[in-house]
Order: C-alpha cells, then structure tokens, then sequence
C-alpha cells in the first residue's frame, strides 16, 4: 500500500511539474538540411544564447544561469524595445536536442513549447527540425501559425546560408 501511495505521489508531482508549461492545441514544424554534420551544425544551434547569429529578428540575446541546464533563462532583444523572454525546459547535447518555452513574447501566443533537434541526413548533412505546440492569443489561429512558421523560415534559411559558405 505504502509503495502505491508513493507512486501515485511520484505521478502527481509529475504532472504539476509538467502542467507550468502545458503543450496548446496547434502545432507547426518546419525541417531544413544543412551542409554539415550534426556535430558541427550542434556547434552554432546547440548555444542557447545564439540566435542573434543565426535568427534574423534577433539583435542580441543573453541569458542567465547555465546554458544546457534546464531553467536557464535568455532574453532575445528584437530592437524597438521589444523583447522575448525564453526558458530552457530540457537539454540534451548528446540527442543534439532542446526545448525551451517562451515566459514572455510580442507574438500572438501564449503556452508555447518548441523544440530544436538535429540528425544526421546522410553524406555529412544534417536535418534540423524546429516544432512547437503554442495557442494563439489576440489573434486567429491561422494568423498564430504564420508568425511562428515565419520566424522558423527565417532561422532554418539562415542556418542553410551559414553553413554554405
């Protein structure tokens, strides 16, 4: 009996641990292949303080705590005083794979969970797939879909241009 409330204690835990960053109702995802191995490619995407690099909209980020730790915190500036506030919910160098969830953002969503993660797609090129799962607030769902599909474009047609060069 005693092993049973345990448990069941263990799985409730779980679950409110889980629910502060609850997955929305849409989802979107967008792949790319890069012209590098996933180590190199991990190099760049797998700093969680470099989008400035790599993401158009990014002018500058920093962040707080430590970087492949869950809990660290980045601020993204995206210039005329707006800012999105990031934290890390799990990282994982060695799947090349993290997600993190927004705390706050300009953009019309709220609960939104992404994740990055890179594989190998053959001949020394690597596949990066970027998804979320967000509800759209303030705006229509399609309209939710195509601000975070737009920022994914950007990043994943940067990320292609670096690593061509």
């Amino acid at each position: 009996m005693n092993a049973l409330i345990r448990h069941t204690a263990g799985a409730a835990s779980l679950a409110v641990a889980a629910s502060s960053f609850a997955a929305g109702s849409l989802s979107v995802s967008r792949e790319a292949i890069v012209e590098r191995p996933p180590a190199t490619v991990w190099k760049l995407v797998g700093s969680f303080d470099a989008l400035d690099i790599w993401l158009p909209p990014v002018r500058a980020s920093s962040f707080t705590g430590n970087a492949t730790h869950p809990g660290a915190i980045r601020v993204l500036d995206l210039g005329n005083n707006a800012s999105v506030t990031e934290k890390l919910v799990s990282f994982d160098g060695a799947a090349h794979r993290y997600s993190y969830a927004f705390v706050s953002s300009p953009l019309p969503v709220k609960n939104y969970v992404a994740a990055i993660e890179l594989s190998a797609a053959g001949e020394g090129k690597t596949r990066v797939k970027w998804s979320s799962t967000f509800d759209a607030e303030g705006a229509p769902d399609d309209k939710a879909k195509e601000a975070i599909l737009g920022i994914y474009d950007a990043g994943l047609g940067k990320l292609k241009a670096i690593f061509r060069e």
